[in-house]
């Protein structure tokens, strides 16, 4: 069966928000009384919930992990979102998949607000047919969370789906739902990481990732 129903994540994916997010860590950490020397050893929160990375490597409790959420939106919001750029080739791999009349939505972790505004700035929304995100509360944060409510949202046939992400959580996300999912390697995640999520599909760049698209649709 073709597969023409195509979920993009956003960070690591579409985008890369090393800048803003490092950035943004490190200003919630500041206010929490921890300094970091090194913004990339704050790579790992790209991509994940932030309230589960703050607990899982700094061992915050949850009421610290909110307060340190809430101190990152305020760089994020003043700055931090738009210190991002897209990667290079994924304007033309979205038209070109567009053209080709697949259907295609955001799928991210990052609260919708933002997640809307980040892919207007950089003309990326047009060719989607919505962009599905976290909500600013935590109710809906997970990625499997995520996919599930953008395929209630527009009732897709999870048989016709595909995932693509960096990270395992986008992997684990996508079988949650049941569709398949296709790893990238120009993002945050390894390839370990993405082999024992279950990925279907590992590419390394943006050209390979075209490729597996380029004949007009993806059968799995």
């Amino acid at each position: 069966m073709r597969k023409d129903i195509l979920l993009f994540d956003l960070d690591g994916t579409l985008t890369d928000p090393k800048a803003g997010i490092t950035r943004s860590v490190a200003f919630a950490l500041d206010k929490a009384g921890i300094h970091v020397e090194r913004l990339d050893d704050l790579c790992s929160f790209i991509g994940p919930p932030l309230k589960d990375m703050f607990m899982e490597q700094y061992h915050f409790n949850e009421t610290q992990a909110l307060q340190a959420i809430e101190d990152y939106r305020i760089y994020f919001k003043r700055q931090g979102m738009l210190e991002n750029e897209a990667y290079p080739g994924i304007i033309e791999l979205l038209a070109d998949l567009r053209e080709k009349g697949n259907t295609l939505l955001v799928a991210t972790s990052k609260p919708e607000e933002f997640a809307t505004k980040i892919m207007k700035h950089f003309q990326l929304d047009s060719y989607m047919l919505d962009i599905c995100g976290a909500t600013m509360d935590g109710s809906r944060s997970e990625k499997g969370d995520v996919i599930a409510y953008a395929v209630e949202k527009h009732q897709l046939p999870t048989e016709r789906c595909v995932m693509i992400g960096d990270r395992r959580h986008d992997i684990i996300g996508a079988k949650k739902n049941g569709m398949l999912a296709i790893g990238v390697l120009y993002g945050y995640g390894s390839r370990k990481e993405l082999q024992e999520a279950g990925a279907d599909i590992i590419v390394e760049n943006m050209q390979e990732l075209h490729k597996v698209f380029d004949k007009g649709g993806f059968y799995g």
